[in-house]
Order: structure tokens, then C-alpha cells, then sequence
């Protein structure tokens, strides 16, 4: 193969502006290995990779995607401790800058690539940026340790994620979700506790689960108007952790509300994956653990969506209008699911 096919964008926009294109097949540098990929990951920053507002924006012409998953092929000089033939991980959150994996092959620093077990698939080790986010999320966002939580979005990737790796360590772990298929898909997935939203009251599910209490933790990716309504599910010292804004700020008067539950001392965070770029170590650890525990069973992927990665419009048509369920994943040209 001495070309390789990728999704380039040379301007921002809507799908239409993903180009397939061919480039010559890359050959890695010292101290790098080229990656072949089996599959590659469709995600949110991605998309805003292609409309041009991501905060870590590659400079175009660029290539998006943030996560492959394949096997090493060539090894540059100095290279020690790997192997052709190894199937590895590729996150961008290890690399220079975000993108660069919707490609056919990519060449990356040795030290950036993460050593997957024959037990970990390709198409779930894409997933891991989302049980990695969930560790990140649970443990390092600065708050203490829950033992209960909720998040909104249960059917989603970093709620599936969450979920699964909150009730592999034993805590209390309760999802919402907004449709019956949502609910079906969540439970589905392994969630013990879902509520939806159309159809109970959140509070009062919450309020039962917990015997009276409310949970530790609240995960929100939400904000908008109904973000402060999320402080009546704490505990007492409870803290609600807002990790996306996708209806926007909050419109209550945010202290206000803290004060009308002072009694409580609840707190009030926001938090980002990116807040781990100066700690690497932390965030590589977190990526460990979750590749380890997918390894040995405890974490279970949904079933992935399946596109050629020639149809990554496409792909990026069904991640804005929200109609799949489960990661949406690229396979190179003769690629099978793997």
C-alpha cells in the first residue's frame, strides 16, 4: 500500500465540508511508529473539530478524529518496547495536538500509543476515551469520592461509560434518560438504575433510591434552565459537576440557589478532560485502568454503528442529528469489524 485514504477538511462547516482524499502512505519518524488502523472513533469533538469551535483547534487543512484503534507496522529508529504486528490505541489527548485519525495509517510518538490485550477488540477500544473520561470525571475533577451519583444522559457514551465503571467500583449508580429506547438501550447496557424522565419524577426516584439522602455526585451535560433543579438531588455536601453545556448557561441566579440550600453546603464545579493536560501521568493512568478492567470483563461496550470510513459524512449526518445509539465507528477500506 503506498497510499492511504483519509478525511481531510480544508474549511469548516457542516458534514459536507469531510473530503476523502488519498495521501502517500507515512513513514515514521525516529522515536515514532506508524499505526494501521482497524477502527476509528466518531465523537463529539470531532464535530467541532469540522465547524471550527473546538477550544484545541488543529490548524487546516486538518484531519479530525480522535481515537483509532490498530496495529504497528513500522517502527522508527530508537523505538524500544514495541513491536510489529502489537495492536495499540491511538488517542489524540496523547498527541501534540487534537486530530489526525481519520486516516487509514498515522504515524505517532512510541511513547503516545497505549498496548491493548487480545481481550480488548478494536471496535471497543475505541470507546475507552469515554471510560477514561468517566474515571476522570468520578475521581480526578477535584472533588471526594462518591459513593452515589446520577447522570443525565444514561444512553449516551460518557453516561454508558460512567455507569458502568461507577457500579464496577461498587458506588450507587442512577441514569436519566429522555425516550423509551433510551431506556431500553441503557438497561441494555448493564445500567441498574434508569429513570426516564418523560415518565417519573426525577426527585423522587432519586429521593427513594437513596432513602431520603440524595446522592453525592450529579454529572450534567446539559446546563440550561433546569441546571440549578439538579442542586435539590445532592446530599449535604454534594457537589453538581457540569462537564458540557448543550442548552446553554444556566438562567438561575446560581448562588442564590446555593444559599436557599446552605444548609447543605453544596458545591458547584466545572470540569474538562483538558484540566489533566499539565498532569499526563494521571490522565495516561486513567486510560490504564479503564483498558484493564475492559480486559477482564467489567466494562461492556454497547454495540458499535458501523460505517466505511470513505462515508464519514455520513457518519458525522447521524452524530448531529443524535439517531444512533452506541459509538459510531470508521473501518478502513477491507476492513471487517474487529
Amino acid at each position: 500500500m503506498s497510499h492511504i485514504q483519509v478525511i481531510r477538511l480544508t474549511r469548516t462547516g457542516g458534514p459536507e465540508v469531510l473530503e476523502l482524499a488519498e495521501r502517500p502512505l507515512p513513514q515514521p519518524a525516529p522515536l515514532e511508529v506508524r499505526v494501521r488502523a482497524l477502527a476509528i472513533g466518531v465523537g463529539k469533538p470531532d464535530a467541532l473539530i469540522r465547524k471550527g469551535v473546538y477550544q484545541w483547534m488543529p490548524p487546516l487543512p486538518a484531519v479530525p478524529g480522535n481515537e483509532m484503534a490498530g496495529v504497528i507496522d513500522a517502527l522508527g529508529t530508537g523505538v524500544s518496547g514495541l513491536h510489529e504486528g502489537q495492536q495499540v490505541l491511538v488517542s489524540a489527548r496523547e498527541l501534540p495536538q487534537r486530530g489526525g485519525c481519520y486516516a487509514e495509517a498515522i504515524c505517532v510518538p512510541a511513547e503516545a500509543v497505549y498496548r491493548l490485550p487480545d481481550a480488548v477488540s478494536a471496535t471497543d477500544a475505541v470507546t475507552l476515551g469515554n471510560y477514561q473520561l468517566a474515571g476522570a470525571l468520578l475521581y480526578e475533577s477535584g472533588i471526594r469520592r462518591p459513593a452515589s451519583l446520577l447522570i443525565h444522559g444514561a444512553a449516551g457514551g460518557v453516561g454508558t461509560a460512567v455507569l458502568q465503571l461507577a457500579q464496577a467500583d461498587g458506588l450507587l449508580a442512577i441514569g436519566t434518560v429522555s425516550s423509551d429506547d433510551k431506556f431500553d438501550f441503557a438497561r441494555a447496557a448493564g445500567a441498574q438504575h434508569v429513570i426516564h424522565r418523560g415518565t417519573h419524577n426525577v426527585h423522587a426516584e432519586v429521593m427513594a433510591l437513596t432513602s431520603g439522602r440524595g446522592v453525592d455526585l450529579v454529572l450534567d451535560h446539559v446546563g440550561g434552565p433546569a441546571f440549578a433543579a439538579n442542586l435539590d438531588l445532592l446530599a449535604p455536601l454534594g457537589t453538581l459537576l457540569s462537564y458540557n453545556a448543550l442548552a446553554g448557561l444556566p438562567e438561575e441566579n446560581l448562588l442564590g440557589a446555593l444559599r436557599r440550600l446552605m444548609g447543605k453546603s453544596l458545591g458547584v464545579r466545572c470540569y474538562s478532560i483538558h484540566s489533566l493536560d499539565q498532569i499526563p501521568a494521571t490522565r495516561r493512568a486513567l486510560m490504564e485502568r479503564a483498558i484493564s478492567l475492559m480486559a477482564a470483563g467489567n466494562l461492556r461496550p454497547p454495540p458499535p454503528t458501523l460505517l466505511p470510513l470513505a462515508e464519514a459524512q455520513r457518519a458525522h449526518e447521524l452524530l448531529d442529528a443524535g439517531l444512533t445509539l452506541g459509538k459510531l465507528v470508521l473501518l478502513p477500506r477491507g476492513t471487517t469489524a474487529a
